[in-house]
């Protein structure tokens, strides 16, 4: 079998795979997980809209009359705006869910592509059909995150996930198993190009990557709805020639017994996920209260190589503070937590990490490279004043599913913290009722008040 016709039979396998899912069907660990995340997610959602930057954005974003929230402002727009500009908000803060198996973050990548699809829809879709919609398309982004091997100039956003978000998309629209295929064939055709040299620098452009994909997940459904695209192994010319190489051999493996949906991970840190073990390591030795800021000399960090592209120093925004491995161990250094007023520009928490991270040093380490991917193992080493060393390292941060994951308790914690008691209740309550209900939107409208 030739390479095109592998990629074509595997993408049809995923679409039957999609089509034939229920709800009902779904494994109770997948259940839980997909009510974890959405909560999470949401969460994030709000706190992401109530930021500087966009609530700068907000105001210049035309905004068309509709019902759709723009979560966590109490604003509602049509539904392909609201998507847009609440999927921006989801990256923004870098507190959403991920899963290191696909490499980045298929949830934002899917999530928003249908619940605009819900919205435009022509009949009332059913909650758990939605929830099934995500939890189909969370899955093909995921394996298509894990099939492919990137080249190291690209950063995770914005090119594999669409096509979960065109295969949740095409589900709710209605689509055929050949349309599905079609849909998310088509999708790796409209990726955005997503070098690490924007992020590194700063550049907000770079929160809207994964707006564009969950936007493109749409495109692509009405595409194939319209008999305007095919299942032609498109992924093999884009991801699999231009992005990197894509194992297509991988993305059936297991299809419907081994969920990636349930083991992604959860964020309690404001930054890069590969900088998450390092601060909790710090946290860990700064807990044993031994030693102050003014007694330490230096912090080397030791991690694996994925993280080297964070090496950079001295950023000047909150994206490129959140990407900088020597600012982010500063702040758990100098912070009581890593929380979004940490990373904001100008506040005494950023000034104070600035100061502090001349003396931070990061390096990679082949011990931790050999470990990828299913531990991402960093280690601090604190040299104090008068020449002692207290050492930490952590095989996986804290609220991945393989090490102290984070449960209800913990995301409730999480977004009570970022957006107040009265708007996480508010936000769980409302969740609570989606899987009963008959139409999704009506879920949806009520986070307005959130």
């Amino acid at each position: 079998m030739s390479a095109a016709s592998a990629q074509i039979a595997a993408v049809n396998e995923l679409a039957d795979f999609a089509a034939d899912l229920r709800y009902r069907d779904l494994p109770l660990a997948v259940r839980e997980r997909l009510t974890l995340m959405l909560v999470d997610l949401l969460g994030v959602t709000a706190a992401g809209a109530r930021t500087p930057e966009l609530t700068a954005l907000a105001e210049v974003w035309p905004r068309s009359t509709g019902s759709a929230p723009i979560i966590g402002t109490r604003r509602t727009t049509s539904p392909e705006t609201a998507a847009y500009l609440n999927a921006i908000a989801a990256c923004c803060l870098e507190l959403d869910e991920g899963n290191k198996h696909a490499q980045g973050h298929p949830a934002a990548h899917v999530v928003f592509s249908a619940m605009a699809a819900v919205q435009l829809a022509s009949r009332p879709i059913t909650g758990a059909e939605f929830l099934t919609a995500v939890a189909a398309g969370y899955e093909v982004a995921a394996r298509f995150g894990r099939a492919l091997d990137r080249k190291a100039e690209w950063h995770t956003h914005g090119h594999w996930g669409v096509t979960g978000a065109a295969c949740a998309a095409a589900l709710i629209m209605g689509a055929s198993r050949s349309q599905i295929a079609a849909a998310i064939d088509t999708s790796t055709a409209l990726m955005n190009v997503t070098p690490w040299a924007t992020v590194l620098g700063g550049n907000f452009v770079r929160n809207l990557w994964v707006a564009s994909a969950n936007m493109a997940g749409l495109q692509a459904a009405r595409l194939a709805l319209a008999g305007l695209a095919d299942n032609n192994a498109t992924a093999l010319d884009t991801l699999g020639n231009i992005v990197g190489e894509l194992r297509t051999d991988t993305l059936t493996r297991e299809l419907g017994t081994h969920w990636l949906l349930a083991e992604g991970y959860v964020k309690q840190h404001s930054s890069c996920s590969y900088t998450h073990a390092a601060v909790d390591a710090v946290q860990s030795l700064k807990a044993r209260g031994t030693f102050g800021v003014d007694d330490i000399s230096s912090v080397r960090v030791r991690t694996h190589s994925l993280a080297k592209p964070l090496f950079t120093r001295d950023p000047h925004n909150r994206l490129s503070a959140m990407f900088s491995l020597p600012f982010v161990v500063s702040s758990a250094i100098v912070n009581a937590t890593l929380d979004p007023a940490a990373m904001e520009p100008g506040s005494p928490e950023f000034e104070s990490s600035q100061a502090f991270s001349a003396r931070v040093s990061v390096e990679t380490s082949a011990e931790f490279d050999r470990q990828l991917p299913l531990e991402r193992w960093s280690g601090v080493d604190i040299t104090l004043n008068d020449g002692s060393v207290l050492s930490e390292s952590r095989p996986n941060p804290i609220g991945d599913v393989d090490y102290f994951p984070m449960g209800a308790a913990e995301i409730e914690a999480k977004l009570t913290a970022l957006l107040g008691t009265g708007d996480s209740q508010s936000l769980h309550h409302i969740l609570s009722d989606l899987e009963d209900s008959t139409d999704a939107v009506l879920i949806f409208n009520k986070l307005s008040a959130v």
